[in-house]
């Protein structure tokens, strides 16, 4: 199979994709936790990968690969990188996370993309792991956000104190608790189970 036949399969839509996309629409749209994923959503420019790699060095060749994918693809704005197999623990995850970042410098991607990073299990260093302030960056499954730079200092630029994003939404996350996100994310897996 060659790259772009590839590319597209791993784009087709599956209970992986149908999931990630409502939780976008629900909790990161319907919340606004992302002030910007709005625009993308509606106008279809994210790419939804998924990858059943399950160890890092697979992981990583997929990461780049997307990373030249979008580089190539002008019209995509940005890719939700999402592992359907693997990374379950998220201290495995986390260290995929520091090579993926690592080896983004060292291909030359530095200050053309950046890493965020998202994971059912997510817990922010100094929280309990049941705080609701880490539904923030929790998702249905393991994923890695291929950002522009480019892209991102423009909307930065334009929106007002941008550095307040994180701390109202951990506000907002709180106000709402961790049963309502609970509640989000196993009805998310419950209307599209995998295969």
């Amino acid at each position: 199979m060659n790259k772009d036949a590839e590319q597209l399969q791993n784009q087709q839509p599956s209970a992986e994709v149908d999931a990630t996309k409502q939780w976008l629409d629900e909790i990161i749209i319907g919340l606004n936790f992302c002030p910007f994923a709005k625009k993308e959503f509606v106008n279809n420019t994210i790419c939804y990968h998924k990858s059943e790699a399950d160890q890092i060095k697979p992981a990583l060749k997929t990461l780049i690969e997307q990373c030249h994918y979008l580089q190539d693809h002008k019209e995509i704005e940005t890719t939700l990188l999402i592992f359907t197999e693997g990374f379950r623990s998220f201290d495995r995850y986390l260290d995929l996370v520091d090579y993926a970042n690592d080896l983004l410098i060292e291909s030359g991607f530095e200050g053309i993309f950046q890493l965020a990073s998202m994971h059912p299990e997510y817990c922010f260093a100094d929280d309990d792991f049941d705080a609701a302030t880490n539904f923030t960056n929790r998702s249905p499954y393991p994923m890695l956000h291929i950002i522009r730079e480019e892209s991102m200092a423009r909307v930065l630029a334009i929106y007002k104190d941008p550095e307040k994003i994180p701390e109202q939404n951990m506000a907002l996350a709180e106000q709402k608790g961790s049963n309502y996100f609970q509640n989000i994310l196993k009805r998310i897996h419950q209307a599209h189970p995998q295969k």
